[in-house]
């Protein structure tokens, strides 16, 4: 079986630091890509401190992967040995309940398998993700990166980029409608930049008057200050949808009166508990609060279309291997505009 080098975590509280997994073998169905970048994020993190309390050490992170195609398993047809591909947020799932044959395995009723911490059968027990020189994945979990994307810069679409397109894409973002993004970074700089391109008026919901400037350069038509009440308050009933993508838990109430009646929020960054929920605005407005999960495998891999067509990729600093402590602690201080990439080329 195939050793590969990689970067590994292994005790919550122990630095990343080079490590030495085995992959399986190339199956039938199989794709082993050669990494070149693997986007760095804020998950990483989570999983490498058991901050969710269900890490496997160790832990290889990473689940924005692009790379090109180095060996082809013999039913593989649609693929070639050196084509640019990529990996996201999961590599398996059952492929049969009522989720998966919607083309929704990222919902997938019995559990979709992580590109890294979840259990397999390959070798070590538990998947090894993105921070490491190659990786054997089935087919049917190989994205192919359109020509014309900048290969660093696509990486983070696999999960920033696909977190916020398939929410708009779900509730039909289009020409003449308002939208709002709350907060500004990794998440959110991607939302406003498919919003624009999906033809909406797009308004970056942040605290920070500081990122105004930032977030007209990426397409932003607006810039709401949150914390200015006589602002927000000028704004109400204005949005037909709001993505809400800030990453720590905080009171959704004060957001919705600027929806519009049938209008909705959707979560996508904070996870578990938070506020309680006001039902008082959602009653008077029919509005909703959703939450969104990435996307299936056709979604993301339209998602690569409709980037690669709009020339859309993530604002990134790339960094080497071996500076993957630093940049944690750094995303930790949000000193990050807007994602890290590895570029695997430095790992030896």
């Amino acid at each position: 079986m195939p050793l590969t080098s990689s970067f590994a975590a292994q005790s919550a509280t122990s630095p990343l630091a080079p490590y030495e997994i085995t992959r399986r073998e190339v199956g039938p169905t199989d794709v082993q890509i050669d990494i070149e970048y693997c986007g760095v994020c804020h998950t990483d993190i989570h999983q490498s401190k058991n901050d969710w309390g269900a890490s496997n050490y160790p832990v290889v992170p990473g689940h924005e992967i692009v790379g090109k195609v180095i060996t082809l398993g013999s039913e593989v047809k649609y693929l070639k040995i050196g084509q640019r591909v990529a990996v996201g947020c999961f590599v398996d799932s059952c492929h049969t309940c009522s989720s998966c044959k919607a083309d929704l395995e990222q919902y997938c009723l019995n559990g979709f398998t992580a590109t890294y911490n979840s259990t397999t059968k390959d070798p070590g027990g538990f998947t090894y993700g993105g921070y490491s020189k190659s990786i054997v994945v089935d087919t049917h979990f190989v994205l192919t990166i359109p020509d014309g994307l900048d290969p660093a810069g696509a990486a983070p679409l696999l999960c920033a980029g696909i977190t916020t397109y398939s929410p708009l894409r779900h509730w039909d973002i289009k020409s003449g409608m308002t939208v709002g993004i709350i907060g500004l970074g990794g998440l959110g700089h991607m939302g406003v930049k498919l919003s624009h391109a999906m033809g909406a008026k797009t308004v970056m919901i942040t605290t920070s008057k500081n990122k105004a400037a930032d977030a007209m350069k990426l397409g932003a038509d607006e810039v709401l200050i949150s914390t200015d009440a006589v602002a927000m308050n000028a704004m109400t009933n204005q949005f037909d949808f709001l993505l809400n993508t800030i990453p720590v838990p905080h009171d959704f109430n004060y957001y919705m009166p600027l929806l519009k009646v049938d209008g909705t929020m959707c979560i996508v960054g904070s996870v578990g508990p938070t506020a309680e929920l006001n039902t008082g605005p959602l009653i008077f407005g029919r509005k909703s609060v959703a939450d969104s999960l990435v996307g299936g495998i056709n979604e993301t891999q339209e998602m690569l279309e409709f980037c690669a067509k709009h020339n859309i990729v993530s604002e990134i600093e790339v960094i080497k291997m071996e500076e993957i402590n630093y940049a944690y602690e750094r995303m930790l201080k949000s000193d990050v505009k807007y994602r890290f990439v590895i570029d695997m080329n430095s790992l030896s």
